[in-house]
């Protein structure tokens, strides 16, 4: 239902009532269970105090500033459809206690039937609405004094969590867990929005451009997962026996070649017609360009800013109050989920770093472990001389008996904030990048054995809690093309699988490094390294036999470094990547774009011939320019961090709008970037973004053996989440996730791609339809209120 809510200057006086257009009118009186709320207007900085609202059962409660009779109304509706009358707002509703004979029947029952239309009441009905008995008679006349007394007599009369004596059960209780959980309905509170203006009009078509764009921009599948391959029995998959295991497959003749720095991929080498064309970079730059235009635009700034208010107000106090109506049946349907609670929900550490992905302890233990057991293990080549891992030690004055935690010094200090390159540090145990070398990179002298051990220990850990997935990103450098096929080889000859694990790939943006050390000539070269071995491994897997495999268990693509460090905005016009020889680093956006095109082609080719794609995953938005998070608005499916859009309304809300996964990791930024308190994530996540919780570096920012649950755990207990809370992130990370549509529909249902409660199956996620409903309906909301109430809405979640 959709109606106009009138600009009321509302403002506080003595007595909790409220002044409109000038008079007075009755104190709003309706009791909580809970707490008191207060409501304000952001653009005067006034308030009104909501000292209690009263909630009946049965009786879904539309709280609306209406200009009738200069007065406020209260209407209420039964949750059946049928509605109640319309009362005077300073009137009482008399509550249904355990007591009442009419909660003897059922919890939701309707209190009496009427018409719901507010045109047909006369404005005798209006002004004849009366107070009910509350303790005695309250006339409307009444006097501060007067109200004060029968408020108080009222809250002491009537609770809503039962009697005073607590020993007859309560039927609300019992009804809920009587029923089955995907049963539950919720209580709704309607807050309707006036009609936008001209200017408001203007600013929504230029959202909706935004939208538009990134429509085109981003990778979509032909034909998707759950069409591929429907699911009738979500059972447990069989595991993959053979993870690296390669038949031969014939060479297509495809033939591609690098083109201004994008691989143009034709049918056969004579082919003139290229199949998968690609936004080229005048076209991404320009668009780029209107998108930050459009962020910019001080009306289309106001007018985010005024969404993003009421989002956070205006929808906070939706929230809140839906969670005041509604947290005790999300509790009970929780209750009544049989064998789900938040420590056996899927939840995926969406963001982690696979160099950093043990604690400081596991690490020590493994070193003194390999220092005790292999201590004459050649496993350096240093100064023109070989050393066994004993002679290193040596060489660094230590034994294993002085090796402890503190001397380790790989934990993220007050040192480190603000201070990127003094936390890149911290990847060195001991300080020594020798002993990195030895244990935290896979191409050393023993090819990487320690790291790969050290890693199925990890693997053996995630398998044990079950429900705990990860991420992990690994590095691709780009200095030269054999990197991949020495990356693949690690993982199959290490044998590194796990049902719980998927990889991304990240590329540090260190051009201007290797262009410093000769490395590389141009920008170019980069591209080439990376890109070129994927398009031959895609064409003929022959000829990377083990790059093909290990591309199977590969889901994004991620570009990490020191976003802080200031950079050139580009141009819509820019130098090819060939024409870049200068010593400076690309902007963040031309790294995007060349990958995002690069990558769009490569999927488009993969899916030709049913092969996995690659998913554009990048870092964004932890610090530096705004640009970045428009660009990635732009090309990405999904991003990490994201802290940065607390100071762009604008690509905050298109961020909300689109649903772009924010995979959040608040202890990582409270040691780099932004103190814990500051963060935004509890905004976030109250507004609807689609954030999750993740971990980023154990190694330097946990402590526990179980980094993911303690990063829920801190969030839980600082911002106060609930076990619902909980639950709905979890489920937001498997959503965020590579893993594949099998795992997905064991994990949090068969329907998991479909939108709203449909979608939701709380048996397996833990998290009540209520709580679904309610954030689907929200944003249905937003996106009509942008489309200007002609918003086409997919049933199913996509990208």
């Amino acid at each position: 239902m959709e109606e106009t809510l009138r600009s009321i200057k509302v403002k506080p006086f003595r007595g909790g009532g409220a002044k409109l257009k000038g008079k007075d009118t009755p104190p709003l009186l309706f009791q909580t269970p809970r707490r008191s709320l207060m409501m304000r207007d952001a653009a005067t900085d006034t308030c009104v105090w909501m000292r209690s609202l009263l909630v009946c059962p049965g009786f879904i409660l539309h709280l609306k500033v209406l200009v009738m009779g200069k007065s406020l109304f209260l209407r209420r509706s039964s949750v059946h459809g049928s509605s109640g009358s319309i009362r005077k707002a300073g009137s009482f509703v008399r509550p249904i206690s355990p007591k009442s004979p009419v909660a003897s029947g059922s919890a939701f029952e309707s209190m009496g039937e009427s018409d719901d239309d507010d045109d047909n009441l006369t404005d005798a009905a209006e002004l004849d609405a009366s107070y009910l008995q509350t303790n005695g008679d309250l006339p409307a006349d009444a006097t501060e004094e007067q109200v004060s007394m029968a408020a108080s007599s009222m809250i002491r009369s009537h609770s809503m969590s039962g009697d005073l004596d607590g020993d007859k059960p309560d039927p609300i209780a019992a009804d809920i867990l009587r029923k089955e959980p995907e049963q539950e309905t919720f209580v709704r509170l309607d807050v309707p929005l006036e009609a936008p203006t001209s200017d408001e009009v203007d600013a929504y078509k230029c959202l909706q451009e935004c939208l538009e764009l990134r429509k085109r921009y981003v990778f979509q599948e032909t034909v998707a997962p759950w069409e591929k391959e429907v699911i009738s029995d979500p059972s447990t998959p069989k595991p993959n026996l053979e993870p690296f295991a390669h038949y031969p497959q014939g060479k297509t003749d495809h033939y591609f070649e690098m083109q201004d720095g994008v691989v143009h991929v034709f049918p056969n080498k004579d082919a003139k017609e290229e199949l998968f064309p690609v936004a080229d970079a005048t076209t991404f730059f320009t668009d780029l360009h209107h998108v930050l235009k459009v962020t910019a635009a001080g009306n289309i700034r106001t007018l985010c800013h005024r969404r993003l208010v009421l989002l956070e107000q205006a929808r906070a106090l939706k929230f809140n109050l839906h969670l005041m109506l509604n947290a005790d049946k999300e509790f009970l349907a929780q209750k009544s989920a049989p064998h789900r609670d938040f420590y056996n929900v899927r939840k995926v550490d969406t963001h982690v770093h696979h160099s950093a992905c043990m604690n400081q302890k596991h690490l020590l233990r493994f070193i003194k472990s390999k220092l005790r057991k292999e201590p004459d293990e050649v496993v350096i080549f240093r100064d023109g001389t070989y050393l066994t891992l004993k002679e290193v030690f040596e060489s660094l004055d230590l034994t294993g008996y002085d090796l402890n935690v503190d001397l380790m010094d790989v934990h993220a200090d007050k040192s480190t904030f603000h201070r990127f390159d003094k936390f890149n540090l911290k990847y060195n145990p001991c300080g020594q990048s020798r002993l990195r070398e030895i244990f935290l990179k896979q191409d050393n002298l023993i090819q990487g054995r320690f790291l790969g051990e050290i890693t199925k220990q990890v693997f053996s850990d995630l398998e044990a809690s079950k429900y705990q997935m990860a991420e992990y990103r690994i590095s691709i450098y780009g200095r030269k093309m054999s990197e991949w096929d020495q990356l693949a080889s690690w993982i199959v000859n290490n044998d590194l699988y796990s049902e719980n694990v998927v990889w991304l790939i990240q590329l540090p943006r260190l051009y201007n490094i290797y262009k410093d050390m000769g490395i590389v000539t141009s920008f170019q070269n980069i591209l080439d390294n990376i890109f070129i071995p994927l398009f031959e491994a895609t064409v003929d897997p022959d000829s990377h036999p083990q790059l093909h495999v290990f591309l199977k268990q590969v889901v994004g693509f991620d570009l990490v470094d020191d976003e802080s460090k200031p950079e050139r905005r580009p141009t819509k016009h820019m130098p090819t990547p060939a024409q870049w020889t200068n010593a400076f680093n690309p902007a963040f956006s031309y790294y995007v774009y060349y990958c995002y095109a690069n990558l769009y082609v490569l999927n488009k080719l993969r899916e030709s011939k049913g092969m996995t794609t690659i998913t554009l995953r990048p870092h964004s938005g932890e610090a530096g320019d705004i640009d970045h998070l428009a660009a990635t608005f732009l090309t990405c499916h999904s991003i990490a961090h994201g802290i940065n859009l607390r100071k762009s309304p604008v690509l905050q809300y298109l961020y909300y709008l689109a649903q772009i996964g924010l995979a959040m990791s608040p202890l990582s930024n409270n040691s780099l970037f932004l103190d814990y308190h500051r963060n935004p994530f509890p905004v976030f996540f109250l507004r609807g973004l689609n954030v999750s919780l993740s971990t980023d570096d154990p190694l330097q920012i946990h402590l526990t053996k179980e980094p993911l649950v303690e990063e829920y755990s801190i969030a839980a207990s600082v911002w106060k989440l609930s076990a619902c809370d909980l639950c709905e992130i979890a489920r937001n990370s498997v959503y965020q996730s590579g893993f594949s549509h099998a795992l997905k529909s064991h994990w949090i249902g068969k329907d998991y791609y479909k939108r709203g409660p449909d979608g939701n199956d709380i048996h397996k996620t833990n998290v009540p339809h209520i709580r679904v409903e309610f954030r689907d309906t929200i944003w249905k909301e937003e996106m009509q209120q942008v489309y200007l109430g002609k918003a086409a809405i997919s049933d199913v979640v996509v990208p």
